[in-house]
């Protein structure tokens, strides 16, 4: 999307002409363009990509979370084939092309949590929810992994560190 277009779009939402926005701005701001996401999820994405760590996202920030979406629907809209939904074998192979690799317990587990009317249908909010917890959770793993050998060793209180910061 044209970058001018995208800060007419977050002036909008910024309303208070903060430079910023929070979790709530954003959701019914998503909520407009038909992506009805939890506040947990929009919050989750905030965390994400606050690059500043103050609790908000600014028009950069907005940015790089805006071209991460851009990604997933594109993966979602390659394989929906018109009908508004993903099934399990679509929704993993979505995920590969997004570059998440997860094995079938962790995918089954994962799809479990994300199904909200446990039918196997994954539409686009539910599917964006799905790719936003698995980035956040390989986000908070690589910063464990520092030897980057995909294997962390993690005593209690990190292990805390990281449940709290996974929560969606």
């Amino acid at each position: 999307m044209d970058s001018a277009i995208l800060k007419e779009w977050f002036d909008r939402v910024d309303s208070a002409r903060t430079g910023n926005i929070t979790a709530p701005q954003l959701k019914s701001a998503l909520a407009v363009g038909n992506l009805d996401l939890p506040l947990s999820v929009v919050q989750q994405m905030i965390r994400m990509y606050d690059f500043d760590k103050n609790g908000t996202m600014s028009f950069e920030e907005f940015v790089a979370l805006n071209q991460f979406l851009l990604k997933i629907q594109q993966a979602f809209s390659d394989l929906e084939r018109n009908r508004g939904f993903l099934l399990h074998d679509e929704v993993y192979e979505a995920l590969v092309k997004l570059g998440f690799l997860l094995d079938s317990p962790a995918f089954y587990t994962a799809c479990e949590s994300f199904d909200q009317k446990k039918n196997g249908m994954f539409q686009l909010d539910a599917f964006i929810s799905l790719c936003i917890f698995v980035q956040s959770a390989r986000n908070l793993f690589n910063s464990f992994d520092t030897n980057k050998q995909g294997r962390v060793t993690l005593d209690l209180n990190q292990f805390i560190y990281c449940t709290a910061n996974c929560r969606i």
